[in-house]
């Protein structure tokens, strides 16, 4: 039975969070919309379930009424603890998002906010979100299509979103141990706070919060990209199986492991993403497949051509005597990356059609591969948030099991449902990764497949 219950505003957050829980011996699913509680897979064996809103992108009002249904329906599923994941560059409704969950959950609950992932060079200090050791609003988050945000200190940004007193805890008070914490929450919780929030540069701080939020008894509603939430449930003792090792494989950037052929659909534009794509490549047994995003975007016929000319490419291509063990499917490679405000007004639409026109294509063109040669492809490595989403969307896969990580970001599972249940996947965001990610990603879904060959033999 379900203990844990996350609410995450888009399908990567909640397989990041997922992947840690995971790791921490807590056997953890992620399902796509906010009525997975009507979903008899939710209830098979997992102690943590993760529901995606897919909120980050709509009004705020469309984002609180799902996250008001995905919270009721985790209520009923006899959820304990619960956790709103956020993203780690602070995109979407959060502030509301919290107001929507603390509504369901009652005045008794208050929301502790520690918005930092210091395994992906994530922090708040000062007050401050800091990637890479540069403020937020100096990143590419800050021209974000979608999202942009443009504010780095943090108790500024939550409080111009919630409804709710917001209080700021700085390092300073972490330093001077976990007992003057607990005093500085319950100060600040007197005095009418329903959203702490704390600074955090390292996992051990992030621990000490989790420790003296569970020392103080209080029902906590816990926000943040996913450590803090994973602290708390091992903290509170919900930790069932064995904690997962560090993974170690031998990698050869000139070869891949096991057998078969991957399909990685590449439909993030950013530089990291392109370079681990160029990198992935130049190994040799890769087949590139350019996809021209510019007639995906504007939908229906142009888009509709291009779907069917790139799916009959692969599927030629896997005919073939000498099948690729990997083929990439690329938006940014062959074209270039496109101006989707340029592109869009081209054809009378917003950028955010344009991107989901894309993405929307992406996924279907991976439908008609697996349709048709599905028993031809080991995995499929999805890289771009939205990507993953349409691409589960079209394959209709109703959640994932989530196993580990291959780094923070960077999530491996199992899907759940369809016709495809069972197959391996890892989903990444496009701005993760050294410039190997890639091709390490690629063998570590070879190894798993091989791995999982290998107790099919033995259960027969």
């Amino acid at each position: 039975m379900a203990i844990i219950g996350a609410v995450a505003d888009d399908l990567t957050g909640a397989t990041t969070v997922g992947v840690l829980l995971a790791r921490s011996g807590i056997a953890t699913a992620a399902f796509f919309n906010e009525n997975c509680a009507m979903s008899g897979n939710c209830n098979l064996n997992y102690e943590a379930i993760i529901v995606s809103t897919n909120s980050r992108g709509i009004t705020k009002e469309k984002a609180m009424e799902k996250v008001k249904i995905a919270t009721s329906n985790l209520k009923k599923m006899g959820i304990r603890q619960f956790s709103k994941r956020i993203d780690t560059t602070l995109r979407g409704n959060i502030g509301e998002e919290i107001d929507a969950m603390l509504d369901e959950l009652g005045t008794d609950t208050v929301a502790v906010m520690v918005p930092s992932m210091p395994q992906s060079n994530r922090i708040m200090v000062g007050g401050y979100s800091m990637i890479n050791g540069v403020p937020l609003s100096k990143t590419p988050v800050s021209r974000d299509v979608r999202t942009p945000v443009t504010d780095s200190y943090v108790p500024r940004l939550i409080s111009s979103q919630t409804k709710r007193k917001v209080s700021y805890i700085s390092l300073d008070e972490l330093l001077q141990g976990r007992e003057n914490l607990k005093k500085t929450m319950k100060r600040f919780r007197e005095d009418g706070s329903e959203i702490l929030l704390v600074d955090a540069i390292s996992l051990d701080d992030v621990e000490m919060i989790a420790y003296a939020v569970v020392e103080l008894d209080w029902n906590v509603l816990a926000v943040d990209p996913g450590p803090f939430t994973e602290k708390i449930a091992i903290a509170k003792g919900f930790r069932k199986g064995r904690i997962k090792k560090t993974f170690q494989m031998e990698i050869n950037n000139d070869k891949f492991y096991g057998t078969g052929t991957v399909l990685v659909v590449a439909g993030s534009a950013s530089s990291v993403t392109i370079t681990q794509i160029k990198k992935l490549r130049n190994v040799p047994e890769t087949c590139q497949v350019p996809v021209k995003a510019q007639l995906l975007l504007p939908g229906g016929d142009s888009s509709d051509l291009e779907i069917e000319r790139v799916s009959k490419s692969v599927r030629e291509i896997l005919g073939e005597f000498n099948v690729p063990r990997v083929i990439i499917l690329e938006t940014a490679l062959s074209g270039g990356v496109l101006d989707l405000r340029t592109e869009s007004e081209k054809y009378g639409i917003s950028p955010e059609e344009a991107a989901d026109n894309i993405n929307l294509g992406l996924g279907e063109i991976t439908r008609e591969i697996l349709d048709k040669d599905g028993n031809k492809i080991k995995g499929l490595y999805m890289t771009g948030g939205d990507v993953m989403v349409y691409v589960c969307a079209s394959l209709g896969v109703e959640g994932i099991e989530l196993i580990d990580y291959v780094i923070p970001q960077s999530d491996l599972g199992r899907f759940i449902g369809s016709n495809f249940n069972g197959m391996t996947i890892v989903g990444k965001g496009g701005l993760t990764g050294s410039d190997e990610i890639a091709i390490n990603i690629v063998n570590r879904i070879f190894y798993e497949e091989e791995c999982k060959k290998e107790c099919d033999s033995c259960i027969k």
